[in-house]
């Protein structure tokens, strides 16, 4: 059995530790409730832009004028994967790689496939076994949609020029502060909606020509999608790291309450010894 100071270094130890991982969950409670309010706020106006955008490109009824709805066979693809450049979240990153791999081993085996990385997590670990466009990791040190939009316009710029066939992106879904799906989101090109001709065939009138307001539309969409995945992304990491900085902080507590029990017990058990030898002492003088 442990000394009694090595025991009480230990329950020091864990109290410190318990203290930081404590902080760290209230620090990412606040922080979350300002990432979850505006990734849910922004939601249903991006994902009504998209729903728009497909149902335009579809009633062109296959007039692929605008390069980002080209369909081509699938030779070269782009995976944008989103992590954290912060870890003590739990699962967080690592669901994110093992998807991103899962990807490349099994959906496009054979592929030319290249990683544009956001995250430096993600980025240091799939570096190692994939072929990196580029790492943005300084996107998440201030999120805001100009910085996005770059990153954005030079992907797009990327599949206008045929250097990619499909563009995909890897990322942490927002549900709860205790749930994050791991999603894939096909980028580019855009799909279209197939019902959408039937559904707006002449009873729709466009001013400018439905062509100009898809080619107009069709770039804001996409940058507002990867603005979404990102603040999707951060709003998730947040909800990970405080249910992780909770369990942390949960079995710090029992192991300290462990320790102190155990503390107490060698305590005992020395003052019992101190106790006899006094006794044994005492009966060897009157002896």
């Amino acid at each position: 059995m442990a000394n009694l100071k090595e025991i009480r270094n230990r329950i020091a130890s864990v109290s410190s530790t318990m203290q930081i991982t404590s902080a760290m969950k209230m620090v990412s409670a606040a922080k979350l409730k300002k990432a979850q309010d505006a990734i849910t706020a922004m939601r249903p106006y991006a994902s009504k832009l998209t729903e728009l955008i497909q149902n335009l490109s579809g009633g062109l009824g296959g007039g692929g004028e605008n390069p980002y709805t080209a369909s081509r066979p699938e030779e070269n693809v782009l995976l944008i994967s989103i992590s954290s450049n912060r870890g003590l979240c739990g699962g967080f990153n690592a669901n994110v790689i093992k998807e991103t791999l899962r990807i490349c081993r099994e959906d496009f085996n054979g592929k030319n496939i290249e990683v544009l990385g956001i995250g430096k997590k993600g980025g240091d670990i799939l570096s190692k076994t994939q072929t990196m466009k580029s790492r943005h990791d300084s996107l998440f040190d201030d999120l805001n949609f100009e910085d996005t939009a770059t990153v954005a316009a030079e992907v797009m710029e990327a599949f206008d020029q045929g250097t990619y066939d499909k563009i995909l992106l890897v990322y942490n879904r927002f549900k709860n502060a205790a749930t994050q799906l791991v999603t894939v989101e096909q980028f580019l090109p855009i799909v279209a909606a197939k019902s959408s001709s039937e559904k707006q065939s002449g009873d729709y009138l466009y001013e400018p020509s439905q062509t100009a307001i898809v080619n107009e539309l069709l770039p804001k969409s996409l940058k507002i999608q990867l603005f979404k995945a990102l603040r999707d992304s951060l709003a998730s990491e947040h909800g990970a790291r405080m249910t992780a900085m909770h369990k942390a902080t949960d079995n710090a507590t029992e192991l300290r309450d462990q320790l102190k029990l155990t503390y107490n017990k060698a305590r005992q058990a020395s003052i019992t010894n101190e106790i006899l030898e006094i006794v044994g002492g005492a009966e060897a003088l009157n002896g």
